[in-house]
This record gives structure tokens, C-alpha cells and sequence, in this order.
């Protein structure tokens, strides 16, 4: 069984959305008017449409992986995730989510190098960016407002050399729980809803059958 996720209650101290402006945030709004060619030469009215947007787009997600007692086990993080506890519509959540390890790609980066350091900053694992393997192409987890495209890792590790995560010094990592488990149990946490992280269930998915 997993273990229960650290509670970490939120609060707006200033909600600045009146006053705030479409950019200059960590997340900006580019806000346009589009017009639809269709093949045949019809264009539609302009219609406006928002996309959001920010500094470093794309992000990697990254599958850790060893093998005990002749299962394959997988290793978890938990995450603060704001916006969940910031709903305004039911369900509402608590923003605790298990989810396997990722993070953004900075500038000059490439993704498997974003990779390696995502690994020692959140699991504590110190691996070369040559040993991840692509699990598979990258998605884009919600086209319909943003062109973040998610790229998918795998790695097999030693548990004996994992390390206390360095962190990225931000509140919301800090002291986060990390949890070995299963494969076949993290995604029995999938498909029960205990998991209902989607980039982590694809990840797992793919992991399995890859492995199978």
C-alpha cells in the first residue's frame, strides 16, 4: 500500500487575478483572434481564442526501475499541485497526487540531460543522460489550451545507490515522499483512482508493455 500523502493545506493570501495582466507570470496567456481556412478557400469570421504559454514549454517524465524478488518496482514521488486544491467546481481535492518523477526542460537543454538532472534533484538517483531510454513518443497532455509536449523516459537503477533528492528549493518540493513499489501495484493504483495522475499511468502503461 502506498502511504498516506503528506497534507499540505493551501490558502490564498491575495488572489491578484483582477489586477494582473495576461503575461508576465510564470504561466502567460498569449490572447488572439483566429481566422479557419478550410481547403477550399472559405475563411471563417475571426473568433478569439486564448493559449497559454511559458518560458520552458516541455517537460520529461522519467520511469525508475529495479527489479526485487522478481517483480518489477517503480519509484513515486508525491506533489503539491495548487491548482487541484484551488477547484472551484466539485470533486474537490486536497492537491496530493502520487506521481512518478518529472519537471520542466530548461533553456538549453535537451531532454534527456532535463532528464538526469529531474532525477537527482526529485528521486536522488545520479544517472548519465545517455542511460535513459525513450519510453516512446512524446505526447501533448492537453493541446486544447497549451503546446506542452511531454517526453517520455525509462531507466533501470540500483536502489542501494539512491541518494536524499537535492530538490529544486522551491516550498512545493520540499520534503516530498518518495515510495518503491510494484509496477503491477502502481498501476492497480491507476486503475482504482489512487493514481489519477494521467502522464504517470501512460508512463506506467507503456513501461509494462515494454517490459512484457
Amino acid at each position: 500500500m502506498l502511504p498516506p500523502l503528506p497534507r499540505i493545506e493551501l490558502r490564498v493570501a491575495h488572489d491578484r487575478t483582477d489586477d494582473s495582466r495576461a503575461t508576465g507570470g510564470f504561466l502567460n496567456v498569449r490572447r488572439v483572434d483566429l481566422v479557419a481556412k478550410t481547403p477550399d478557400g472559405r475563411e471563417s469570421a475571426a473568433f478569439p481564442y486564448d493559449i497559454a504559454t511559458r518560458a520552458s514549454l516541455d517537460a520529461v517524465v522519467m520511469a525508475a526501475h529495479h527489479v526485487l524478488a522478481g517483480k518489477v518496482h517503480v519509484f513515486l514521488r508525491s506533489a503539491n499541485r495548487p491548482p487541484l486544491a484551488l477547484r472551484p467546481i466539485p470533486p474537490s481535492h486536497d492537491a496530493g497526487l502520487w506521481e512518478l518523477p518529472a519537471g520542466l526542460i530548461d533553456a538549453g537543454e535537451g531532454p534527456r540531460e532535463a532528464a538526469a538532472r529531474e532525477l537527482a534533484e526529485e528521486l536522488g538517483f545520479e544517472v548519465a543522460p545517455e542511460d535513459l531510454q525513450e519510453l516512446g513518443p512524446a505526447t501533448f497532455p492537453a493541446p486544447g489550451f497549451i503546446a506542452e509536449m511531454h517526453h517520455f523516459f525509462h531507466v533501470a537503477v540500483d536502489p542501494r545507490r539512491r541518494r536524499t533528492p537535492s530538490e529544486d528549493g522551491s516550498v512545493l518540493e520540499k520534503d516530498a515522499l518518495v515510495v518503491d513499489v510494484s509496477l503491477e501495484e502502481a498501476l492497480e493504483h491507476c486503475r482504482s483512482g489512487l493514481v489519477p495522475d494521467a502522464k504517470t499511468e501512460l508512463a506506467l502503461r507503456r513501461l509494462a508493455e515494454m517490459l512484457r
